[in-house]
């Protein structure tokens, strides 16, 4: 048989696709490390449903416990073949390794970032009442009165090493401020705390807070983002409000974002980022993003591992000057 250029090309060429085509006969699983039906379950459903007709069959498992570590876990310790991957949170790659005593992956050695997904903005309420009765409407306003009067201010959140409560011990930390922290058990019930005027401000997900504020029960002070919303561009920034105050370079929010275990190949790596980012920019992902209040962040696997380090440096001063900490 006479070998031509063109014979090896296309020899060349199926040899390239073979991993490929290997790939999809395996079904990818798809880990979150959280109970279905919250608002990380949901974008990875949507994804994993999305990303199918590039990737195969990507099938979402649930695997919750110890606030996202066991899921995260599951992974890190996973074969480095593409076919399990997980989605992270702030929590399970900056927070908890600071936060637990004990945890059982590092979160920078033993993952390979894929892509970042949706960042959902956090933001700081008050109870209208209690903001118009000593006359807080910024966060000038806030600074000064608890300058004015240490102590007398008290911060809820859904409990300690929350989100809510470390953005809260940022910011007295960077304002120079001291307010009383109350940890509830669950977002949902410090904000009826918030309602009820049992505390007087929290610092809680945008998602969980915008019914409330666009009904006039909750004061919208500011983002804790590094930008406005798109949600809700109407409100200020921490950052923007207060930047001679020693909050210029106030940033917390809520992030969601791919994983797989260390070791992938940079082949794999790229297929990966490139299938979700890809899943990402369709109508559908964007619609439910849209539903949850979350903001589609799509990027490289090098843009979001130097994302993951800085998330992670940035939170350990903080959980250590709260407090915080889980066995």
């Amino acid at each position: 048989m006479i070998d031509t250029p063109l014979q090896r090309r296309s020899a060349l060429a199926l040899l390239a696709a073979a991993p490929f085509a290997r790939a999809q006969s395996r079904p990818i699983r798809l880990v979150v490390p959280y109970p279905a039906g919250g608002p990380l379950d949901a974008l990875a459903r949507v994804l994993a449903e999305q990303a199918k007709d590039t990737l195969g069959t990507v099938v979402v498992e649930n695997r919750p416990g110890a606030g996202g570590n066991i899921g995260a876990d599951l992974v890190a310790k996973s074969a480095p073949d593409g076919h399990t991957i997980v989605m992270g949170a702030v929590a399970t790659h900056a927070i908890n390794p600071w936060l637990y005593a004990k945890i059982p992956y590092d979160p920078l050695r033993d993952f390979t970032p894929l892509t970042l997904v949706a960042r959902v903005p956090n933001v700081l309420v008050m109870n209208v009442q209690t903001a118009q009765r000593l006359h807080i409407a910024s966060v000038r306003d806030l600074v000064a009165y608890a300058r004015a009067n240490p102590g007398k201010l008290n911060v809820g959140s859904g409990g300690n090493g929350s989100a809510g409560h470390l953005a809260a011990e940022m910011f007295k930390a960077k304002a120079g401020v001291f307010m009383v922290h109350i940890p509830y058990a669950g977002g949902a019930a410090a904000q009826l705390a918030l309602m009820s005027g049992q505390v007087d401000l929290t610092f809680d997900n945008l998602a969980t807070a915008s019914g409330n504020i666009r009904a006039g029960k909750l004061l919208a002070i500011a983002m804790t983002t590094a930008r406005r919303s798109g949600i809700m561009p109407e409100v200020p920034t921490i950052a923007e409000s207060a930047r001679d105050l020693g909050l210029g370079d106030f940033d917390v929010d809520t992030w969601f974002g791919l994983f797989g275990p260390a070791h992938l190949s940079t082949e794999t790596t790229q297929r990966l980022n490139r299938a979700f980012v890809d899943a990402m920019g369709t109508g559908v992902v964007k619609a439910r993003a849209a539903a949850l209040l979350a903001e589609l962040a799509p990027d490289t696997p090098e843009q979001f591992a130097a994302f993951v380090r800085a998330e992670h440096a940035k939170y350990g001063p903080v959980v250590k000057a709260s407090g915080a900490r889980l066995d």
